[in-house]
């Protein structure tokens, strides 16, 4: 069994070199980081079709039982799928997203669908194949898929069948026949906001890649359903980010970062994006009127020059001096930029709990990002200034140090 899954696996790999690098190269922002709670996902399924396939063998569940609970498991895997792909939407421009969904989502699929019309029980070392080499290839998968849909064709009520059919369409790129699947879904569960959500973005890429138009009522429709949907959210905020409406993209995006787990990779994607409609807004007065706010300039030390290029991001924030390290507020600017002034205030703030204004003593930092990151990397820029008042004015960082 652990053969096989190797074997799948490098399969699974190969067939997406050939297919991610002329959709990454489109992109002109820097890569997210998978989650890395995919595979645990995946394994935990695994774990679980097995004992319930164990159970079925012992009379535990009949055959009834066994499908009903199967599905429960195959509609949790999507869930979490969807879920991962919260990240990239915030951060990334929309042509990305052929990239992003084919990245995360080919290997759940293929293992997904495999569950879903293979033969798990050849997975047994007992039955393993002499060939196990020929195992979950691109054609096979496609093979699946075409089950899949003519299962559906012959069964047509099941919502979660459609939702998987419109997935593994959106991981092929093809982007009609998803749009049709989810559709058919919608049309049977229309008040599932995850439905709702993942239908606008697969639309969108029908339209040119713009969410704005019908992809737009569909995420509001979802909203309105589910106020807190993790991917409504998202999407909300890159429709107005798209019509630089910089304000209303911060109102989804700041709501969104105060329900995504803390310090995870999806946190530090919805923080980026905050950071970048943050600085294209240029520090427009918070909705409460706060105007609280520490000012100054950044500058590039002549010794560090040859090593930043002008469309570098430079981030520029304040935290407090003592106690947690998450910025209070952040700024984002180019290389090109510098020497550049800033103001940070309270409309810049990370999350409503934590506002400068709310922080005596605060740190005022500078970091040039190659990646275009807000996490510090090896090779990154930065500069300090010494403990100042939150209301300080004239404050100098100086970018002298590299990350190491």
């Amino acid at each position: 069994m652990t053969l096989f899954w190797i074997l799948a696996a490098l399969l699974i790999a190969g067939a997406l070199l050939f297919v991610l690098p002329p959709l990454v190269k489109r992109s002109t922002k820097a890569d997210v980081a998978a989650d890395p709670n995919n595979a645990l996902n995946v394994a935990v399924y695994r774990d679980q079709l097995g004992e319930l396939e164990a159970d079925r063998r012992a009379g535990t569940l009949n055959d009834e039982q066994y499908e009903r609970a199967r599905l429960e498991l195959e509609r949790r895997l999507l869930d979490d799928v969807a879920a991962d792909q919260v990240t990239a939407i915030v951060t990334r421009p929309l042509n990305r997203v052929p990239a992003m969904l084919m990245g995360v989502a080919v290997p759940l699929l293929a293992v997904g669908l495999y569950f879903v019309v293979g033969t798990p029980r050849a997975l047994a070392p007992i039955a393993l194949p002499a060939d196990a080499s020929k195992a979950v290839t691109p054609e096979q998968i496609e093979a699946m898929v075409a089950k899949l849909a003519e299962r559906m064709r012959q069964s047509p009520d099941d919502p979660q069948g459609w939702a998987m059919l419109a997935k593994s369409y959106a991981v092929m790129g093809r982007f009609e026949d998803a749009v049709a699947a989810y559709g058919k879904a919608v049309e049977r569960a229309p008040d599932n906001p995850h439905l709702l959500a993942d239908y606008a973005d697969a639309l969108a890429m029908t339209r040119g890649q713009s969410l704005q138009g019908e992809p737009e009522a569909l995420i509001m429709r979802a909203l309105k359903i589910d106020p807190d949907n993790l991917k409504s959210l998202a999407l909300a905020g890159t429709v107005a980010f798209d019509k630089k409406e910089y304000a209303t993209a911060l109102k989804y995006w700041e709501k969104l970062a105060t329900l995504v787990p803390q310090n995870s990779e999806m946190a530090r994607g919805v923080q980026s994006g905050i950071a970048e409609a943050r600085g294209l807004a240029g520090g427009a007065a918070s909705a409460d009127g706060k105007t609280a706010g520490v000012s100054g300039m950044v500058t590039l030390a002549p010794s560090l020059a040859a090593k930043v290029e002008p469309g570098d991001t430079v981030f520029i924030f304040a935290r407090a001096s003592e106690g947690p390290r998450m910025p209070l507020a952040i700024l984002r600017r180019k290389v090109s930029d510098l020497p550049v002034t800033f103001t940070l205030d309270d409309s810049m703030a990370m999350s409503p709990a934590n506002r400068l204004s709310g922080t005596p003593q605060v740190v005022i930092g500078a970091r040039v990002s190659k990646s275009g990151n807000a996490t510090p990397q090896p090779g990154d820029l930065q500069g300090f200034s010494k403990p100042v008042n939150h209301t300080g004015k004239n404050v100098t960082i100086v970018i002298d140090t590299e990350v190491r």
